[in-house]
């Protein structure tokens, strides 16, 4: 699954994965999953054959998109017909290039904790929020200490690494709509572009002016 423009998100039972256009999404066979997308979104799919499918991972992973890639995904998209052929030789070209690619997830996972949902549900609800997580352990009725162990042992992140991804997924949404870089930094609770900048590029691969300009870097 591929995003030739703006954003989607893909929820399975490991999370949720937001897939801008520099990454391609990998889905098995049997895994119940749903997808949404955000702004104007080109949502490019792709299915491969058993033989080929079992060269890739039995999970559902995200690719860093190299060009060729993303040249291969719009071939096989497009209005160009080919024959069995040539379609089975660019499918394993596709998963050549993802078997070399690195996996590099957008992927917020699900917190199972009744306390570490309740401090999700105020994230995502107002990603700007900067309040403390004890603050935050207040209002759902933990300590920070223990909210603390909560995140790193069940999402494998501190609670600023996982925030963090909360408003970079948000971040990517709002620039799909298409708002501005000053706007989006404020509105995912960055004093200035400039933090939100380092912020995204470090996460995404890419500024958040090209990736709103439909740019991407491999």
């Amino acid at each position: 699954m591929y995003a030739a423009r703006g954003v989607l998100s893909v929820r399975t039972e490991r999370g949720t994965s937001i897939i801008p256009a520099n990454r391609i999404a990998w889905t098995p066979a049997g895994f119940t999953h749903s997808h949404r997308a955000h702004g104007d979104t080109d949502m490019r799919i792709v299915f491969l054959p058993p033989s080929l499918a079992r060269l890739m991972p039995e999970r559902p992973a995200v690719f860093t998109a190299s060009g060729l890639a993303r040249g291969v995904v719009l071939g096989l998209t497009g209005r160009r017909e080919y024959d069995r052929a040539a379609r089975a030789r660019l499918d394993r070209v596709l998963v050549d290039e993802l078997r070399e690619a690195r996996e590099q997830p957008l992927q917020l996972p699900e917190p199972v904790d009744d306390r570490l949902r309740g401090v999700a549900r105020l994230l995502y609800e107002m990603p700007s929020d900067n309040t403390s997580l004890a603050e935050l352990g207040r209002t759902v009725g933990a300590g920070a200490r223990t909210l603390s162990r909560l995140f790193r042992d069940e999402l494998g992140m501190t609670f600023y690494e996982w925030r963090t991804q909360v408003r970079i997924h948000h971040a990517l949404v709002l620039l799909a709509e298409g708002h501005d870089v000053t706007h989006v930094a404020h509105a995912c609770g960055w004093a200035n572009p400039s933090g939100f900048i380092a912020a995204f590029t470090g996460v995404v691969g890419t500024t958040p002016g090209r990736y709103r300009a439909g740019g991407t870097d491999e």
